[in-house]
């Protein structure tokens, strides 16, 4: 026994001395090379240290290696620079699998979806044997570009690879065929995988879940011989997002080893259908609460009209001291702090945010914007807007939209063409808030420039807001033939906001004729308004014509709205 024991210790021994002596033994010369370019590439952050690596690529010959040029690619795609990448892929002589999947991969982090399904192809000329972690790509790619027929003909590959026995390439043909609408086809891959995984089927019965096909996703569930957590939640979101929430609980109750996600899963569904008084329930019957659970409640308060309470939530979670706010929490609250004015809620919620680390965030920047702005505070809502280094879209429209209500047309004006040097595309949320500052300072000419410029510089199609934003426009600078010129030229009906305008751009130039006409529109649209009936009764009270005052308030009264349209037109 003890000789044996000898033995053991001799040999581990022996083994340890080896492993020493083989760390010691220099590593091949193009293998520390390797080695070094490949740690190059994954600390590269800038375009120009990229191409400095190039250079030393193609220095030491290494433009067909298969380590360092998959990990180039990879770069390359951080860098969003696909072009280049491609440009050095296709000089590779024999490119091998891992290759071609570094280049899909990297085409799908910049959402190039066409490009794979093109790739996939010239990758199945050229000889290539895909694997299992080619075709989930490709699969993801054809369902996002809709390419049915290059998906089918992915499918055939599968099978014939015989790739159908992965639960990951089977999950993707299945989300595939159930994202056209194919729920036949979805249902025939789940049923051609040999071993059906729990994932598998969490994957089908989501695919019926986005059908509302309840029934059928509840059948599945039943005899599914595997249940996990994801697919106990999967079932019962299901229900509550076709407003079942009696099924929802049911199964809820059921449910074995809820976990934190499940109970935020009902809180959320009872916001969802305004059900305040069960998710202030379940809220309290929570075992265990994490952010998003603070944030379905006070979410739910918010989404309900409760602004209060998001403030009153929001101080609780504070005091608390259990979970820290992110980034949706502060949204969410300075969005009331705007609604309900509290300027000073929303200065320390600004202070407190910088201080736990959302300073410079996007979105809490943007929340700050609109909250400091609708609270009449705009100079420190274009400090926020000044300070943000990262800037989207919603920055821009809501500071130029702000300071257009705001009075500051020229500002806002100013600020557009700031956006468009940053590179920035508006969008139509951008033009009504420019149309908006050309009204407030009388640019018509400028007004209708931009109009057009909608459609011409960016393929906007004008909404009926910026058409109501033009009629303001052309009342307010006193051309109220060229408005209702206008109106009746739109491509779209006029709602009660523009023949409103209408009506009041008449009382300042003492317009009857339009203004009748103005009010017989506005009588169609909103019989029950009586500020309508008003306004036209000031113009007549503005030019002394005291019997047409009498004479409307005799037509407010009428019941027949048919009686009322006439006498106005007649008028007319």
């Amino acid at each position: 026994m003890g000789l044996m024991a000898n033995r053991i210790s001799i040999t581990v021994s022996t083994a340890k001395i080896a492993t020493v002596l083989l760390s010691k033994v220099p590593k091949p010369l193009h293998q520390i090379i390797e080695d070094k370019l490949i740690s190059l590439l994954q600390s590269c952050r800038t375009s120009q240290r990229l191409c400095q690596i190039q250079a030393q690529i193609t220095t030491y010959g290494l433009q067909n290696n298969h380590f360092i040029i998959p990990t180039f690619i990879n770069a390359c795609s951080h860098l969003t620079k696909m072009g280049h990448a491609q440009k050095v892929f296709d000089r590779m002589s024999e490119p091998n699998t891992a290759s071609w999947n570094t280049l899909f991969r990297g085409y799908s982090h910049v959402e190039f979806y066409w490009d794979i399904v093109v790739l996939f192809a010239r990758m199945n000329r050229n000889g290539a044997l895909p694997n299992c972690f080619t075709f989930p790509m490709v699969v993801k790619s054809c369902a996002k570009v809709n390419a049915s027929r290059e998906g089918k003909q992915v499918h055939c590959l599968v099978v014939k690879y015989g790739f159908m026995s992965n639960s990951f390439v089977g999950t993707s043909l299945i989300d595939m065929y159930s994202s056209w609408g194919s729920i036949g086809d979805a249902y025939n891959v789940f049923a051609e995988i040999p071993q059906k995984n729990v994932v598998a089927w969490t994957c089908i019965i989501v695919a019926y879940i986005s059908f509302h096909d309840m029934l059928s996703a509840r059948r599945l569930f039943d005899v599914a011989p595997e249940r996990d957590v994801i697919l106990w939640n999967t079932i019962v979101s299901g229900y509550i997002e076709v407003g079942d929430m009696v099924a929802a609980r049911e199964l809820f109750n059921k449910m074995p080893n809820r976990d934190v996600q499940s109970w935020n899963t009902m809180l959320n569904g009872y916001a969802n259908n305004r059900d305040v008084e069960s998710f202030e329930k379940i809220f309290k019957e929570m075992p265990e609460r994490n952010v998003f659970s603070w944030n379905g409640l006070i979410g739910g308060y918010a989404r309900n009209g409760l602004l209060s309470d998001v403030l009153e939530s929001f101080k609780r979670m504070l005091v608390e001291r259990k979970v820290l706010p992110n980034d949706a929490t502060l949204v969410t609250v300075l969005s009331a702090c705007s609604r309900l004015g509290a300027l000073d809620m929303g200065k320390w919620v600004h202070v407190y945010a910088e201080r736990i680390g959302y300073k410079g965030n996007l979105f809490v920047g943007n929340a700050l914007i609109d909250m400091y702005a609708k609270c009449g505070v705009i100079e420190k809502a274009v400090d926020v807007f000044n300070h943000l280094h990262k800037k989207d879209i919603i920055t821009w429209n809501t500071i130029i939209n702000s300071l257009a209500v705001h009075g500051n047309a020229a500002d806002a004006l100013s600020l557009f063409d700031r956006m468009k040097c940053a590179g920035v595309k508006p969008d139509e949320v951008t033009f009504v808030g420019i149309l908006s500052a050309c009204t407030h300072m009388g640019l018509v000419r400028d007004g209708f420039t931009y109009f057009q410029s909608m459609v011409d510089n960016y393929s906007l199609v004008p909404q009926i807001e910026h058409y109501g934003c033009m009629v303001d426009l052309l009342g307010r600078a006193g051309l109220l033939k060229q408005a209702v010129n206008f109106v009746r030229k739109m491509p779209v009906k006029p709602d009660a906001v523009i023949w409103a305008a209408l009506l009041g751009a008449c009382r300042i130039y003492k317009n009857v004729e339009i203004a009748e006409l103005a009010l017989m529109h506005l009588i169609e649209l909103e019989p029950k308004n009586p500020a309508n009936f008003v306004m036209l009764s000031n113009i007549y009270k503005d030019l002394g014509r005291w019997e047409d005052v009498a004479k409307l308030k005799g037509i407010a009264r009428i019941d027949n709205l048919v009686e009322i349209i006439w006498i106005c037109s007649k008028s007319w």
